[in-house]
């Protein structure tokens, strides 16, 4: 059974797939999501009674000639004091024709690339296109990974970081900043990092607001990954007041399970799906001036597009 099976560890993920190739994934999931092409079940959350573990179950299948994609997994935000990436998983593929399984990926590298890509292909579909000054809340493996990405989709002038451990916002801007060639500063305040930005990543784990509404330049556009339960608040209740639009991975989920907007008690046709911007059947951003916030949850579909692309890039001759 396993012989025609493709395993794929973390390090195969992260050479097979592309930050481009990443991005490339999440618009066609969006895209796939915004025309109901793709088939998408509920995602099961459920937080552990024995922890402040959190264990996740997503199923999805992207299209007719991609197979269903199956992603279970653990959030423990004890491992970001240990340097560990935060969500751990797997992911599996079955064949679209029969089934059978086709392969078994390290879902810790994957959700990484294909959160950090979603929020690229937000970003670019949201943000004004003059956009180049970007303030970072967050030191981890996605934080880094956000920074990576938006670099693709924008050419950020400056990029601030900021986390409440120094040692750790300065090692991360010292490792971007090498990395990318282009200056990242690691800053004292959250405020301090927000302030005049006109794109705001937050990529923390945080139960109460990383990010205000009062700090925000006109014009912004606020992205959100961590805010993915109800009891995580990453922004703040003037976030959501001054948002001239509030764009989701998925209005349903997001209405349920993100915990500004459920406690702003939006409901989901308050909410703009990013499928719709990218098909132009929805509009978010009417004017320069427009804050914008992207919340995502993360879904489903996000893991079967990157899945199926690291797959096909495995199959490739030579590969």
């Amino acid at each position: 059974m396993t012989d025609d099976v493709l395993f794929l560890s973390g390090d195969q993920v992260t050479r097979l797939l592309s930050w481009d190739a990443a991005i490339a994934s999440q618009r066609a999931a969006f895209v796939a999501l915004g025309s109901s092409a793709a088939d998408l079940p509920g995602k099961i959350m459920h937080p552990s009674r024995f922890d402040d573990s959190v264990m996740f179950a997503y199923l999805s299948r992207l299209s007719a000639d991609t197979g269903p994609v199956a992603k279970i997994g653990s959030v423990n935000p004890g491992n970001a004091a240990a340097g560990l990436p935060t969500v751990h998983a797997v992911v599996t593929a079955l064949d679209p024709v029969t089934g059978r399984l086709a392969a078994v990926l390290d879902g810790t590298a994957l959700t990484t690339l294909r959160t950090a890509a979603g929020s690229a292909v937000a970003v670019d579909a949201l943000a004004g296109p003059d956009s180049a000054d970007l303030a970072v809340l967050g030191s981890g493996t996605q934080a880094l990974a956000h920074v990576r990405a938006l670099t693709r989709v924008r050419d950020l002038k400056s990029v601030r970081l900021w986390s409440p451990t120094e040692r750790n916002r300065t090692r991360a801007a010292e490792t971007l900043t090498a990395e990318l060639g282009i200056r990242v500063d690691p800053v004292g305040s959250a405020e301090e990092a927000v302030r005049d930005a006109s794109i705001v990543a937050a990529c923390t784990l945080s139960t109460t607001p990383v990010v205000h509404g009062a700090w925000l330049a006109p014009g912004c556009t606020v992205v959100s990954v961590g805010s993915f339960e109800p009891t995580r608040h990453e922004v703040d209740a003037e976030v959501v007041r001054r948002s001239a639009a509030v764009v989701v991975d998925d209005p349903e989920t997001a209405a349920h399970h993100a915990g500004p907007l459920v406690a702003a008690r939006l409901a989901p046709e308050d909410l703009i799906p990013l499928g719709g911007v990218l098909t132009g059947a929805r509009t978010a951003r009417t004017g320069p001036e427009d804050i914008v916030y992207y919340n995502s949850v993360g879904l489903g579909i996000q893991d079967a597009a990157a899945a199926w692309a690291v797959i096909d890039a495995a199959r490739e001759p030579g590969r």
